[in-house]
């Protein structure tokens, strides 16, 4: 069965919203909505709804080791496969089990939901809006489930229910709400800087932890609106926060290294020895011919951070040569306690043309290999700069 074409739009201003091209095995993915295979599978097209609705109690499917006897709660589950012609009517059914009194045809009617969203939605988000607050708890655990299958489908239509959801003060509906959007980010980016945006700016700890989290999933395809929610999760009063922002500038370097660099370089002045790893990591991806790279190299040689300086002072070959590199080792042995950097400095600031040996000398004068070196092309400067402009603006707020 081909779904049919869904449009997403902004729940704001109902724009639509873009999402990244969609592959074979996106489609192919759509077999994932059905419910788990069982006997309802050999329900007859044309006898789905007279059971689902009642008019039929029981049908007995023949099989070689015993025969079936199926009822209105395997119906259910295949409603959605009913003929064009019984589509309205399997649709009102559909909501009648969601409904029902009976737990388990509730259930089923969840485990049907999101197969037969894809061919008609009308009422089916608020239907499945009520029953995550069902007081069986079967029915919420059911419910938790489809809202993960339909929120990367359809974003806009579950997007007040994720709203609430995460905001549950139960931890299991939290969690659940989160990975539903975590789910739905990876295919609508702009779904998940929606959200995002809101996160980060609550009171409540665990909401904006649990938000920022999201920015790896998006830091690939959001552009230069996450790079906007990264850079103030790394000014976030909450060091777990700052930690998960941190962890997207290595993937950032690699999408956009101007940005990149821009908040490694605010996040040099940060203790926290998770983050200083990311900023380390994410700094060996840039552009070391970058007069910013170089000059927070530059920096962080002298850095009170032992991990930092190790980091910094072994790319110092890389950007200096000559006497420039012996001045700047020697400047830095004068500070220098830690007895391995001092080593490292030492042999950096001797000048092998008058200490060095004899095999160092003609080692010297061996040809070298070329090395090409190829500069990723910069756009967004007004990005660039707007970055550079909120990230002193939260340093004055401080």
């Amino acid at each position: 069965m081909v779904p049919r074409e869904y449009i997403a739009r902004n729940p704001k201003t109902g724009a639509t919203i873009g999402r990244k091209k969609v592959s074979k095995k996106n489609i192919r993915d759509f077999s994932s909505l059905s419910p788990q295979p069982g006997p309802w599978q050999e329900i007859p097209e044309l006898e789905i709804l007279r059971l689902a609705t009642g008019l039929e109690e029981k049908i007995e499917i023949k099989r070689d080791r015993g025969n079936w006897t199926l009822g209105r709660v395997d119906a259910i589950k295949a409603l959605y496969k009913v003929p064009a012609s019984q589509l309205e009517d399997a649709h009102n059914a559909l909501i009648d089990a969601l409904d029902d009194d009976f737990p388990d045809v509730r259930i089923a009617g969840l485990k049907a939901l999101p197969a037969f969203s894809l061919r008609k939605q009308e009422m089916l988000f608020q239907c499945l809006s009520d029953r995550i607050l069902d007081e069986h708890e079967g029915v919420r655990e059911e419910s938790l489930e489809c809202l993960k299958k339909m929120a990367p489908i359809f974003p806009s239509g579950c997007e007040i229910i994720l709203r609430r959801e995460m905001r549950n003060n139960n931890p299991v509906h939290r969690a659940e709400a989160f990975e539903a959007l975590q789910n739905a980010a990876r295919d609508w980016p702009e779904v998940g800087c929606l959200h995002i945006d809101e996160l980060i700016r609550e009171e409540d700890d665990d909401l904006r932890i649990r938000g920022s989290k999201i920015l790896r999933v998006i830091v690939n395809n959001g552009g230069a609106e996450v790079w906007d929610l990264i850079s103030w999760s790394l000014q976030d009063e909450n060091l777990q926060v700052r930690r998960n922002a941190a962890k997207t500038l290595t993937t950032l370097a690699n999408v956009e290294p101007k940005i990149a660099a821009i908040l490694v370089e605010y996040c040099m002045g940060e203790k926290d020895g998770i983050i200083i790893k990311s900023i380390i990591r994410a700094m060996k991806k840039l552009d070391i011919q970058s007069p910013r790279v170089v000059r927070m190299i530059m920096q962080g040689a002298s850095d009170p951070k032992l991990e930092l300086r190790k980091a910094c002072i072994s790319q110092l070959s890389i950007i200096l040569s000559g006497q420039e590199l012996r001045e700047a080792a020697s400047e830095l042995l004068k500070k220098e306690r830690n007895k391995d950097l001092v080593k490292r400095l030492t042999a950096l600031a001797r000048d092998v043309d008058i200490d060095g040996s004899e095999d160092e000398k003609n080692r010297k004068l061996a040809p070298l290999d070329k090395t090409i070196i190829l500069l990723p092309e910069i756009d967004d400067n007004d990005a660039a700069e707007k970055i550079e402009h909120n990230l002193k603006k939260g340093e004055n707020d401080k």
